[in-house]
């Protein structure tokens, strides 16, 4: 050991002072065609799988598929392991730490796998993160089998590591963190997710069954349809607008639809993004078989104020001399994003809208009469989506879920109220959902009852208040007419007197 350090420490020191005294150049081709030496006699081919490729905006498919193929075989003959646990804890997948290796048989061929990775040099020690590490899996096999290994063995990891994913696979639901002013710090910092594990479901999601079946044959039609798109030249994606007044459902439905196609969700908040370029990076971050949101887009940026008409140059003058409007300009221009109507536009169907495949692309909007009809036309916008207040079909299914009551002598009354009230699907599950032991059924029902009877009463004197609100301003613009009108007989009368006047001086 004593002279095993002191070898160590003289190779250190001459590889010190060689570095010194000769140039970076120099080394770099003093280790290329030292490479190229051990080349002739190493007898061992490697291959190596990076977990990002090109500038790294998307995981390598392959390196995926290779860590779930070696998941397998890591349990048995790794000695270091990492865990991670899926499907709401029920099973646990281990995987091979990082500079372990382990050996692979096929064919009675052995193959040596290594996990590794790379640390930038500017890195300090004690740093916790790992954004910006670079890690690979590297395969060693004999040259004599080079070719059963490039074409049979790697065939085999990737056909077998795809269908343990598919099998492990845990849907995501993704948020965007917020960009700062140079960019996200790495790109793995671009999207944070939780396990999405939303219980909604089209069966238990209140709507008209005509329309819910409508829009199962849409989803399921889409999702075979991947050589059909090919076949007419279109990316695979489609786009749903839901629209209607707040708790109607639309959240649910963005739920249920992808329990149904088993997609991940991307919840896109816009206002967290700087500019069209980070929009841009973060549709290329987001996986197929995914659906990417943005809820209230009405509310999320004023993407319609940028079609407007400019305003008089002396209104914008007066503006600018108001120090209160100055200073919210400034701050809006200052701290909002930058992200354009023409960004979005080209996010939804523009060149890089075809990164990925097998996507949907969901708006939801409280108020679609605000949006820019560009930006809800076919083709960007292919489905929309009314979600209305709660029809007596809808109540039905909400009965079933929350008081498993699927008839009752007070559903008739119930069906009445509201045909002649609009009472929206969460204001109606709300009245139905037992709010402690001794509330059964009955009561719930009844509850209900109570509150669309309310609701039709101030419904009516709402009507009526509006009614008298209206007639009073007819009045006053009738009154304000009948004004002007004797104003203006005030005037000819005293026009004409001063003319007779005028008169009477010219005779004198």
């Amino acid at each position: 050991m004593t002279q095993l350090g002191s070898l160590m420490a003289g190779v250190m020191f001459i590889w010190a002072i060689f570095k010194q005294w000769f140039p970076e150049e120099l080394g770099e081709q003093i280790e290329k065609y030292f490479h190229k030496l051990v080349s002739y006699v190493y007898p061992y081919l490697q291959i190596t799988f990076h977990e990002y490729q090109g500038d790294g905006f998307e995981r390598s498919k392959a390196y995926v598929a290779i860590e779930r193929y070696l998941s397998t075989n890591s349990a048995n003959r790794a000695k270091r392991l990492k865990a991670n646990v899926v499907k709401d804890c029920q099973s646990v997948i281990l995987s091979m730490d990082d500079y372990e290796q382990i050996t692979d048989d096929f064919k009675g061929i052995k193959i040596w796998w290594t996990s590794s990775k790379t640390i930038p040099q500017q890195r300090a020690f004690f740093s916790y993160r790992d954004d910006d590490e670079k890690r690979f899996y590297k395969l060693t096999c004999h040259r004599k089998n080079r070719d059963i290994v490039t074409k049979v063995y790697l065939q085999h990891v990737l056909d077998e590591g795809k269908a343990i994913a598919t099998k492990t696979r845990q849907r995501k639901l993704y948020t965007n963190n917020k960009s700062e002013n140079d960019g996200w710090r790495s790109k793995r910092t671009m999207w944070s997710h939780i396990v999405f594990e939303h219980p909604s479901t089209f069966d238990t999601l209140a709507m008209d069954p005509k329309k819910k079946k409508d829009i199962l044959s849409d989803l399921t039609t889409f999702s075979k349809s991947k050589d059909y798109y090919k076949k007419v030249g279109k990316s695979w994606k489609r786009g749903y607008l839901l629209y209607g007044p707040p708790g109607t459902g639309k959240s649910s439905m963005i739920a249920a639809m992808a329990n149904f196609l088993e997609y991940d969700i991307y919840d896109l908040e816009l206002t967290s993004v700087k500019d069209n370029t980070d929009l841009r990076k973060l549709l290329i971050d987001t996986s197929s078989k995914s659906i990417i949101v943005i809820e209230d887009i009405d509310c999320s940026l004023d993407l319609t104020g940028q079609r407007k008409e400019k305003k008089d140059k002396k209104e914008e003058d007066k503006e600018i001399k108001d120090p209160i409007a100055k200073k919210v300009k400034e701050e809006k221009e200052n701290k909002g994003s930058e992200v354009t109507l023409s960004g979005l536009l080209n996010f939804i169907d523009g060149l890089w809208s075809a990164c990925g495949s097998e996507r949907l692309i969901v708006f939801t909007t409280n108020y679609v009469e605000k949006l820019d009809p560009a930006l809800i036309r076919r083709g960007r916008m292919d489905k929309h989506i009314e979600m209305s207040y709660c029809c007596f079909e809808s109540f039905k299914v909400l009965a079933k879920n929350y008081l498993d009551v699927e008839s009752h002598e007070m559903f008739a009354t119930i069906g009445r109220l509201l045909e002649e009230t609009n009472m929206t699907p969460a204001d109606v599950a709300e009245n139905l959902m037992p709010k402690s032991d001794e509330e059964n059924g009955e009561i719930c029902l009844n509850n209900l009852i109570k509150s669309l009877e309310d609701a039709k009463q101030e419904a009516r004197l709402k009507a009526v208040e509006d009614a008298k609100i209206k007639a009073e301003e007819e009045a006053g613009e009738k009154k304000s007419e009948e004004n002007g009108e004797k104003v203006e007989e005030s005037e000819a009368k005293i026009d004409d007197e001063e003319g007779k006047k005028d008169d009477e001086d010219l005779n004198e």
